[in-house]
């Protein structure tokens, strides 16, 4: 082996492109790991002097240390000295870091650009003098807790190590968190973890304020963050945390009780989330359990006074069997979890069923609402409102998660957090919300386009070229990112999912997988259908995956290079949500494209939208336009979108491509008169059928030479 070549592998120069931007080595998600962090705007920070020479022991860190430098034999002794030899690890205190001012963490949150609000709290109402336009006197007005907001700018998380030295969480669970590799917090995690954990520590810099005294008895959490954030790492760590430090105090208690209830709107997302938690719990005796069907939880009965306990069978999440009303017999397995990970009419039967009243859920201390502004929707808002009721505990905090969340969500949260207040005769906790950049808008780190295809036949050849880039197709620069497998196809219906799927089974090439590389899932499939598709999409076996809005919220696929929306989303949320499949976690170098023919005129507008809110938030050009396909006269260009028209798009989608629309929503590639070459043929055989049917009918009514009862006559006969 040449030694000389060995040595100077990582001196040559990169291969040369001859200007083919195929050729060049885009970031793609699937391929790099950044910073999870989305935001950090440049922001001078006023440092006091006594800063500079002080340094916590979370900061130090081994490359940062210059060994030539003259030591202080005080401060190595300081850091290197353990705190008392008598004391075990689990038995000592951990070293708490420096907490931050008022002005630092004010700093240090706008550079991230977070913003935290107190939208209630509960204080006494205040008068106020308001002047009437017509008879010009003074009128008092109250204004109540519904009225008042105020900022507030608790301590940011700024690296993992201060969870256990600040926060001091469990020494296992911090543990768990070291070995996932979780280093660098992103901004929902930052401003939301020190609330969540201690918010006397997170706000003890403002101990006479305002807001501290609101929320340093506990608060219930509202935060709106982009897709792909770690907003479940954020509900998880505080939920196993609080787990841990009550068996903790309660020596000899229970060893598995129901504390916490986190509710998802699909199956795959409830999966996802109960993994997770395992990972995080693992060796700690917290039990995290995902609810399937026939499971049984320990449920108290609402109108038993003695608290008597007694279980029954729960019902299908996604079906309208009927319930018995027979309680489940005793032997079968009772199931004890510390955090239930479900989906709302799956634990909403489980209650409802077996006896009247309803059954009560009085341990759960913590009720956490995945994608809430869906489940709070009219959609799931029924069942989701059940839940909460059936939770009984005076001490239950709620916590809100979602990418998108609007005024109408943020005011129901606040009603019910009143009625339920007045339920259990207990003061209100004050709400804090968390907006993370702009609020209803995509990753900043995910390119945005949009192809016109006139047609439907005009769309399918558009996702054929992207799955077959040519050069005429390929992209005009290099910071044009290509959309390269494995991505997602969304479409609006089951009907149409399953089209498209049999559509481009075969247009991968079977020496590269052929059709095993195309799979599709929806909510029609059964669970275990599903379960395995989401296998082998997670461990690349499949390459494009045409789903519906199933798989639209909160799954996370790491490796996901591309979103393609082949039917147009049927609201800003929605497209907010389908593009956060990928450039997860910070990652570069994914691409969202959505399709759209002449009947998407009318509803592009609220995408576009989106996209230019995005761009902007991204650093683009001003007006949103950027080299992702947006140009500013395209959205001068586009109708405004009446209020009926957006609502009836919500609850329906476009209406041409629904269901029995006709031919204009097919999704196919055979010509008019092969599609009726095949019809004639298909009616011909049925007529038939149906005359042949109908002759023996008739043989048998009039006696026909095969009836019974005849006889043979002989020749002559």
């Amino acid at each position: 082996m040449d030694i000389f070549k060995l040595l100077s592998r990582g001196t040559k120069k990169p291969p040369k492109t001859n200007g083919n931007p195929a050729l060049i080595n885009t970031n793609i998600p699937s391929a790099n790991q950044p910073n999870p962090q989305l935001f950090h705007d440049s922001v001078e920070r006023k440092r006091k002097r006594s800063d500079v020479s002080t340094t916590d022991n979370a900061d130090i860190d081994m490359a940062e240390l210059d060994f030539f430098a003259p030591k202080d034999q005080s401060r190595v002794e300081k850091t290197i000295k353990p705190a008392t030899p008598a004391l075990t690890r689990s038995e000592a205190q951990p070293a708490t870091a420096r907490l931050l001012d008022e002005d630092e963490c004010r700093q240090l949150l706008r550079s991230h650009r977070l913003k935290l609000t107190i939208l209630s709290a509960p204080r006494a109402k205040i008068s106020k003098v308001k002047k009437s336009k017509k008879n010009k006197s003074k009128a008092s007005v109250e204004v109540g807790p519904e009225n008042e907001k105020m900022q507030i700018y608790p301590q940011p998380l700024t690296a993992f190590a201060q969870l256990r030295q600040t926060f001091n969480i469990s020494p296992r669970l911090a543990d768990n968190l070291e070995r996932a590799l979780y280093r660098i917090p992103t901004e929902v995690q930052m401003a939301s973890l020190p609330l969540l954990l201690r918010p006397e520590v997170a706000l003890r810099h403002a101990a006479d304020s305002a807001g501290h005294k609101a929320v340093e008895n506990g608060s219930h959490f509202l935060a709106v963050a982009p897709t792909g954030s770690g907003k479940t790492l954020s509900f998880l760590i505080p939920a196993i945390n609080s787990i841990m430090r009550k068996r903790a105090q309660e020596e000899g208690g229970r060893d598995h009780e129901l504390n916490t209830v986190v509710i998802a709107p699909t199956r795959e997302l409830a999966n996802q989330i109960a993994d997770e938690g395992r990972r995080l719990a693992a060796g700690t005796g917290v039990r995290v359990v995902v609810m399937k069907k026939g499971m049984r939880v320990v449920a108290t009965d609402g109108g038993a006074d003695n608290g008597s306990e007694y279980e029954s069978e729960g019902g299908s999440s996604e079906s309208d069997e009927e319930q018995t009303d027979e309680p489940t017999p005793p032997t079968a397995t009772l199931t004890k979890a510390d955090i239930l990970v479900t989906t709302p009419l799956l634990l909403l039967n489980h209650l409802s069923a077996g006896r009247s009243p309803a059954k009560q859920l009085p341990t759960v201390r913590t009720l956490v609402l995945d994608e809430a502004d869906v489940l709070l929707d009219p959609l799931f808002r029924e069942q989701t409102v059940g839940i909460w009721s059936a939770c009984t505990n005076p001490d239950l905090q709620m916590t809100f998660w979602s990418a998108t969340m609007g005024s109408n969500i943020e005011s129901l949260v606040t009603e019910q957090i009143s009625a339920h207040a007045e339920a259990t005769s207990t003061a209100p906790r004050p709400l804090v919300r968390l907006v993370v950049g702009l609020k209803d808008t995509a990753v900043p780190n995910v390119a945005h386009k949009l192809i016109y295809t006139a047609t439907e036949a005009g769309k399918l050849l558009a996702l054929r070229q992207l799955l077959h880039p040519s050069g005429a197709s390929a992209p005009a620069s290099a910071g044009d990112a290509p959309l390269r497998p494995p991505f997602l196809v969304f479409t609006q219906t089951i009907d149409r999912a399953a089209a498209l799927h049999a559509e481009l089974r075969y247009d991968i090439p079977l020496a590269a997988g052929g059709a095993a590389r195309v799979a599709v899932l929806h909510a029609a499939l059964p669970d275990a259908a599903r379960a395995a598709v989401v296998r082998r999409f997670r461990a690349g076996h499949v390459w494009v995956l045409v789903t519906t809005d199933v798989l639209a919220r909160g799954v996370d696929f790491a490796g996901v290079n591309g979103v393609v929306n082949y039917d147009v989303p049927t609201s800003p949320a929605a497209y907010v949500h389908r593009a956060g499949r990928t450039g997860r976690a910070g990652r570069q170098g994914g691409v969202a494209v959505t399709l759209y023919t002449r009947d998407d005129i009318p509803f592009v507008r609220s995408v576009a939208n989106v996209i230019a809110a995005s761009e902007r938030q991204a650093g683009g050009a001003a007006g949103g336009a950027t080299a992702a396909g947006l140009p500013p006269w395209l959205l001068d260009a586009l109708p405004r979108v009446a209020k009926n028209d957006r609502k009836r798009l919500k609850e329906r989608g476009v209406e041409t491509r629904r269901a029995g629309a006709g031919a204009r929503s097919r999704i196919t590639t055979k010509s008019g008169w092969e599609r009726r070459r095949e019809n004639n043929r298909r009616g011909a055989i049925e007529a038939s059928k149906r005359r042949k049917v109908q002759a023996l009918e008739e043989e048998g009514t009039h006696g026909g030479k095969d009836a019974p009862g005849d006889e043979w006559g002989g020749f002559d006969d």
